[in-house]
């Protein structure tokens, strides 16, 4: 088996947390005495908005990192955690990255001051108008068992559940079009989701950032602290938010593939379709990226419009051919800076890889029945 594994998507800057001094305080190397970050975050602390602000970078990587400042730091005043965290992030984010991102916000500015709207309503999240009330209900619990009560997990990591209203996803295909045709008649060259799409926008783009970021913070994070912790569900700090088409006229299928994210929402928005199933097989590392699926792990999954899927963005998937109509899909791929940090300086990543769960098993297996043969052979052994 061999996957086309698409990274297209550059990573954020990530926070760094190197090496530390032994009280929960990560040090950096080349400035430990004026930046010091904690190694666990303080989640009793309530982090300042950063909205509205020019920044370089997404605010909510600013409210991620402001959790890791030390203490006698988190009663200044928002400009001054701003500027350290700023300087923190400067230092750290390589040059081309920084440029990349300057590159981006000039490009989607120069989207946004000549793009019209066609439902600004969208732009702003309304919960009440956005969402089912079964889905609002479990929110605002924010319990595991109220999140299991509307959830069904077809296979391990899986979870599958009713999400949107028929009124919103009516609103955002609309909006979505009527984007496509401003694109079509202005000549436009858009950027696409990703290298494996060729249909399809990215939301951010002409003006639902706002929106999507809060969509992942205020919906998506609670769930995904609850039951993707083991990457960084806690600590998700941004997002890429697009849509894809599908039909005999758009990609008509996506090949086998992980996202570039820790956790995906994948939300069915419509419209008239048949086929399109999507499959998985299995989360993986990128060392066992390309191995075997095991029997357990396969699941096919059937589309349904405004009812979301939510898995590990390391969970090898792929999507069928849509064999008639048009199917058009929301996706979030959120991501955590300080997950992609720490895993750098991780080998064992057997609490979310199948693979690597199963070489563990088969290790202490081994190990098990050496140590069974020593005793064996002792037992054995004539006294003297």
């Amino acid at each position: 088996m061999s996957l086309d594994v698409s990274r297209k998507e550059t990573q954020v800057p990530t926070p760094p947390t190197a090496a530390h001094n032994g009280n929960g305080v990560a040090v950096l190397p080349s400035m430990a005495t004026t930046h010091r970050l904690r190694l666990n975050p303080n989640m009793e602390h309530k982090p300042e908005s950063y909205e509205g602000l020019q920044l370089e970078f997404s605010p909510l990587l600013f409210r991620s990192l402001e959790r890791y400042l030390p203490p006698p730091m988190l009663s200044l005043p928002r400009d001054s955690k701003l500027h350290h965290m700023r300087d923190i992030i400067r230092r750290y984010s390589p040059e081309g990255e920084r440029n990349r991102v300057q590159r981006q916000r000039e490009y989607r500015q120069k989207i946004i001051s000549h793009y019209q709207p066609l439902h600004r309503e969208l732009y702003t999240m309304h919960a009440s108008d956005f969402f089912v009330p079964s889905f609002l209900k479990a929110i605002n619990e924010n319990k595991e068992e109220s999140f299991r009560n509307i959830m069904a997990e077809p296979t391990v990591g899986v979870f599958t559940f009713e999400m949107l209203q028929p009124r919103f996803c009516e609103l955002l295909l609309s909006e979505v079009e009527n984007f496509e045709k401003w694109v079509c008649d202005t000549k436009f060259r858009i950027m696409r989701p990703n290298t494996m799409n060729k249909f399809g926008a990215v939301l951010d783009d002409f003006g639902l950032e706002t929106m999507l970021d809060k969509l992942m913070e205020d919906f998506i994070r609670p769930i995904c602290k609850v039951f993707f912790s083991d990457v960084g569900g806690s600590t998700l700090d941004s997002h890429h938010g697009f849509v894809v088409e599908y039909g005999i006229d758009r990609d008509v299928e996506l090949g086998f593939h992980v996202d570039d994210s820790e956790v995906t929402l994948n939300v069915c928005l419509g419209k008239q379709f048949s086929g399109g199933d999507l499959f998985f097989r299995g989360v993986r590392c990128d060392k066992h990226v390309n191995t075997e699926t095991q029997s357990d792990e396969i699941l096919d999954y059937t589309h349904v419009p405004g009812h979301a899927v939510l898995h590990r963005g390391r969970h090898r998937h792929g999507a069928r051919a849509t064999t008639s109509g048009h199917r058009v899909n929301l996706l979030l791929w959120c991501r955590s800076s300080v997950f992609r940090e720490l895993r750098k300086y991780q080998k064992d990543f057997s609490s979310w890889c199948g693979e690597c769960q199963r070489e563990k098993k088969e290790r202490q297996r081994v190990s098990i029945a050496a140590i069974k043969q020593e005793l064996l052979k002792m037992e054995r052994k004539p006294a003297t």
